[in-house]
């Protein structure tokens, strides 16, 4: 890096820094610090639902695993798409209709206030244990690749407090306007790699057919592939898309945000449509380069490689600035999100209308920067975890299946199973720690995978069995698909059609 590179990373800083100064003066209580006053277009929720899943540990994870075992770590992106086509029309309007502050806050008004309670304990712990402190740590790691000698806890500090200043100041505005342009960054930075490497075979698809193995192109993988069996592939991948892009509340949150239905629904289409790009401009490059750096020691090696050996001055700065907008997108969204909950969910900072909103206001900023300190204190303790991530991954597949269940059946038929809904959660999780012990001493054959759609099926089948009520009226998921706009349908549709024919391609 040169001085160049190093202009560009400050320049980026600086806007990220103004955005949040600008949405700061728009923020006079707890709705606009987590809401966005509901006032952002189909373009900003689009961007920011890209971008506040791609961290730093998803750009160097997917080319690192494409490296290695080939190109079917990108089966996690396109089902993203096709999840978020499904919410978009049979959750999000389930969602914007009951003015929803938190998606723990849609649980709790079909379940009561303990399951309200219990689901939003395990969404914070997963936001700031999980993601938001492992963002920090695999942040750090990967400035210290370009920056070496550079120490671990003064970089968690410092991407800290980048991220905390427009994030405790601005909110969920000053999150989302800055995702948008992370998300240009980072599709940015990634197509000129892409480019780049494309290059090197000529833009050629048969010289790069012939530099990838045969197994290594292929998007369905063996029953025995140790990372994606086919099976999971149709069992679990599904589910943790489903709960992930939205049930989890820092995806959702983007919903909520938007200005009307409309505006949310293009949002999730436009957030569909950009998660069929990583395969050609993040995880092809990488499957590519075992071609170019034959010898590198580990996967995770490949991104860092490929900026450092094929991007000029001024593109290898925006690439890096890449690399900490994916940090900051992910950091940002995550502790916004937890903040509300606790919030809303625990605090009920907006129940207590004797306060000034001027007062709530400062609470909330308290809580969101105390959950950041909590993170940054995590986050170096992540090093003394071996393979901590793989173990994370693991953990979600445990954490994800009941919950999903519950809140997918509350959506689309009100007041199903609702007695029992509690329950279900509560006997998923018990049965996903005892299956995960179980295979963690060779008891329980299956892939962590297989075992979310067992526990998936499972928790289901208990929430059903607590019978059907008419407690609420209002229309559910698949009444909100029979009223969407014929237009959206076709766009979903050419979508859809779109993975089809992707999954056909690399079959």
């Amino acid at each position: 890096m040169n001085a160049i590179d190093y202009g560009v990373i400050a320049v980026y800083a600086l806007i990220v820094v103004y955005i949040g100064w600008l949405s700061a003066q728009r923020t006079h209580d707890p709705d606009d610090l987590f809401l966005a006053s509901r006032g952002l277009g189909f373009g900003v929720v689009g961007l920011s639902l890209f971008a506040s899943n791609i961290s730093s540990t998803t750009l160097i994870g997917l080319s690192g695993a494409a490296y290695e075992s080939g190109i079917a770590v990108v089966n996690y992106e396109w089902m993203a798409g096709l999840v978020l086509l499904f919410a978009a029309f049979f959750l999000v309007p389930v969602y914007l209709r009951g003015k929803l502050k938190t998606v723990p806050e849609f649980v709790g008004q079909r379940f009561g206030s303990f399951a309200q309670k219990y689901v939003a304990a395990l969404m914070i712990l997963l936001s700031i244990l999980v993601d938001t402190a492992g963002s920090l740590f695999a942040g750090a790691l990967v400035i210290q690749v370009f920056i070496p000698g550079i120490d671990m806890m003064a970089t968690v500090l410092a991407l800290a407090l980048l991220a905390g200043v427009y994030t405790i100041t601005g909110g969920l505005r000053a999150v989302m306007l800055t995702d948008a342009l992370q998300a240009l960054i980072l599709l940015m930075s990634s197509v000129v790699i892409a480019a780049l490497v494309f290059a090197q075979f000529d833009f050629s698809w048969p010289n790069m057919r012939a530099a990838i193995p045969a197994e290594n192109l292929s998007l369905i993988r063996p029953r025995d592939d140790p990372n994606m069996p086919w099976t999971g592939l149709l069992t679990g991948v599904p589910i943790l898309g489903l709960y992930y892009w939205t049930m989890n509340h820092y995806i959702a949150q983007r919903f909520f945000a938007a200005r009307d239905l409309p505006s949310a629904q293009r949002g999730a289409l436009l957030g569909a449509a950009l998660k069929l790009t990583p395969l050609f401009i993040m995880v092809l490059p990488g499957a590519l380069a075992i071609e170019m750096f034959p010898d590198l020691a580990r996967g995770d090696e490949v991104y860092p490689t490929l900026i450092r050996e094929l991007l000029p001055a001024g593109l290898k700065g925006l690439a890096i600035a890449g690399i900490i907008a994916a940090i900051m997108s992910t950091i940002d969204s995550t502790i916004n999100a937890a903040s509300a909950m606790i919030s809303y969910d625990f605090v009920g900072l907006d129940r207590q209308t004797r306060q000034s909103p001027k007062r709530r206001l400062f609470e909330a900023r308290l809580i969101t920067g105390g959950l950041l300190l909590l993170a940054v204190v995590w986050a170096p303790v992540i090093e003394s975890f071996p393979g901590l991530f793989n173990y994370l991954q693991q953990m979600f597949a445990i954490a994800a299946p009941p919950v999903a269940a519950v809140i997918l059946l509350a959506a689309l038929k009100p007041g199903f199973g609702d007695s029992r809904a509690l329950t279900a959660m509560i006997s998923g999780h018990v049965l996903a720690m005892v299956l995960a012990l179980s295979s963690n001493y060779g008891l329980w054959p299956l892939h962590f995978l297989e075992t979310a759609g067992v526990v998936f099926v499972f928790s289901l089948v208990v929430m059903a069995s607590g019978g059907y009520t008419h407690m609420l009226a209002e229309a559910g998921g698949r009444e909100s698909w029979r009223q969407a706009d014929p237009v959206l349908k076709g766009l979903s549709a050419l979508i859809g059609l779109a993975i089809v024919v992707m999954l056909i391609a690399f079959r």
